[in-house]
């Protein structure tokens, strides 16, 4: 339900790298914003952890240039590949093989990042030690099962509207 100073984001969301040669829209609202741990996380960033949006595969497009592709196991065991700027260098976002219909796009590439709060915390088994953790933050040693507080949570917070 939109509350008093929920934060209005406008769809379809844009963004893209560092360099501005690959660029991306969004045409549907996320299913959450969440702060990934993991070891793989840490060493693509370099940084302690990364913010993603979990948006659903068809609702993601590039408009300019075409991404490189790596691929690894994640810290879960599957089959991960991410997409990134093949000039720059910056991840734009991660998938599954097998596809399961979802992708984690790097919440630091959107044009307008003011609005991003992560609904959780994923893989705090691997965080770094000086990472502290709200009382209420929704909190997950490894790799969730169940998405549904993050979902509730991320979408209590934020308001989409057709641009």
């Amino acid at each position: 339900m939109a509350g008093v100073g929920m934060p209005t984001v406008k769809l379809p969301i844009a963004g893209g790298c560092q360099c501005g040669a690959l660029r991306y829209e969004i045409a549907a609202p996320p299913l959450m914003i969440y702060a990934c741990h993991c070891s793989n996380c840490q060493k693509q960033s370099g940084g302690a952890f990364v913010l993603s949006a979990t948006v659903m595969e068809p609702s993601f497009r590039f408009t300019d240039g075409a991404p490189a592709k790596i691929e690894w196991t994640s810290d879960a065991g599957n089959q991960r590949y991410g997409l990134f700027c093949g000039d720059c260098g910056s991840r734009i976002a991660n998938g599954q093989t097998p596809s399961i219909g979802v992708l984690s796009v790097r919440a630091g590439t959107f044009d307008d990042t003011s609005w991003l709060r992560p609904a959780g915390h994923i893989w705090i088994k691997s965080a770094q030690p000086w990472i502290e953790f709200g009382a209420d933050d929704i909190l997950c040693d490894v790799q969730p099962t169940e998405y549904g507080p993050f979902i509730k949570r991320f979408n209590d917070k934020v308001l989409f509207i057709e641009g």
